[in-house]
């Protein structure tokens, strides 16, 4: 089976359920976890956004054209805090209104230990799974991706805002009780949430006391001791036994592969059991 690669469907399950995604063809993944599995790349690189072919992708997936171009590649979305649409600069203010100017949550999540983050409301549970946090806990609810930002960067003033993914995938994590964390960092971040709402009124921040953790378990069979990561550019075979799946890795006895980070590529894929087989 060949296709271009994007980032793997996830739906939240125990365990959680994965699905290859070559083009318009998906395949389950949670059945080959125990057999031996082959990706091939086959040097063809082609946009997520426009389709054209590319030597180079950028920003996992995007042709250069597009990354310059298009606000979903701007330096505003991984750092939501420096958004400029206020200032009519957007690259797209049509994509940023209807993207950005929407309900995000901020969270808090369990992946190598606590960190917050942000997400659109129809992101969750994805955006837990994709990271491989084990718990995640909805936080707050905001009117925008901007205030949402500016959340995440009181909060990160005290917890960390990123993840270690070596220590992700080799499961180096202890559960945490979210809930009362949440209750921590709400007194102590009291003043810079007050000045936040004050600056864009009582309606920006909505507290949400009443969230549970959600717990979330991933297909592994076994986590991998030492982390040795494939590298489609300079090696374009990928093989061994599918020991597991994590956020966007697949787990192998050889080594592991971020997939997202291969977006768009084709790809050639076969498992011990034929393809067809597992697509009924």
């Amino acid at each position: 089976m060949q296709g271009h690669l994007r980032k793997m469907r996830v739906k939240l399950d125990k365990p959680v359920q994965y699905e290859l995604l070559l083009s318009d063809q998906a395949i389950p993944l949670n059945p080959v976890i125990g057999k031996s599995i082959k990706l091939t790349y086959t040097g063809k690189i082609f946009c997520v956004h426009c389709g054209r072919s590319t030597k180079k992708s950028f920003n996992q997936g995007y042709c250069y054209p597009c990354f310059i171009s298009l606000a979903q590649c701007d330096m505003c979305i991984m750092k939501p805090e420096t958004c400029h649409y206020a200032a009519g600069t957007c690259r797209e203010p049509a994509w940023g209104e209807a993207f950005c100017m929407q309900t995000h949550y901020v969270y808090l999540a369990n992946s190598t230990g606590i960190k917050v983050g942000i997400t659109r409301e129809n992101q969750i549970p994805t955006r837990w799974i994709d990271q491989g946090a084990v718990q995640a806990l909805p936080i707050f609810k905001v009117q925008s991706r901007y205030i949402s930002g500016l959340v995440e960067v009181a909060i990160a003033k005290h917890i960390s805002d990123k993840t270690s993914w070596q220590q992700m995938l080799k499961n180096n994590v202890e559960t945490l009780d979210l809930v009362a964390k949440r209750d921590e960092l709400m007194a102590t971040c009291k003043t810079e949430l007050a000045d936040i709402t004050q600056r864009f009124g009582a309606q920006a921040i909505e507290c949400l006391p009443d969230e549970q953790s959600v717990d979330i378990h991933y297909p592994v069979n076994r986590y991998p001791d030492k982390v040795k990561s494939f590298n489609l550019d300079t090696n374009p075979e990928v093989s061994g036994i599918l020991e597991g799946i994590k956020g966007q890795y697949l787990l192998l006895d050889t080594g592991v592969i971020n997939l997202r980070k291969y977006s768009g590529y084709e790809l050639e894929f076969s498992a011990l059991d034929k393809v067809d087989e597992l697509l009924r």
